[in-house]
């Protein structure tokens, strides 16, 4: 494997993903399935979470990533998935880590 190949596979959450279960850790992916106005991340971006609440990748930012994680444990300890959604007004945006006003759809799963 190349040190191009390498890099990618270091930052990219769904090898992190695949690498974390051949190791045996129980791991959650948070997906952003739906974006609306301006969103930090978009549809597509991945944030793997495993039972001790270790994390890799993004789906947003500030609190919003934080609540990502919490639902995470959640989604782990009983194995039911979530679609979360997360939209504040413009005013407000910036506390929450959506500094655009936007509103994004996360849908959070338990892999294996």
């Amino acid at each position: 494997m190349s040190e191009a190949d390498l890099q990618s596979r270091e930052g990219d959450p769904l090898m992190i993903a695949e690498e974390w279960m051949k190791s045996g850790r129980d791991v959650a992916i948070a997906t952003v399935v739906e974006t609306w106005g301006s969103a930090p991340r978009p549809v597509g971006s991945h944030l793997v979470i495993d039972v001790e609440g270790n994390f890799e990748g993004s789906v947003s930012g500030g609190c919003v990533e934080g609540a990502v994680v919490a639902e995470a444990a959640e989604v782990l300890a009983d194995g039911t998935p979530r679609m979360l959604e997360f939209g504040v007004a413009d005013e407000t945006a910036w506390r929450v880590g959506l500094s655009c006003g936007g509103r994004i759809k996360v849908y959070v799963e338990r892999l294996g």
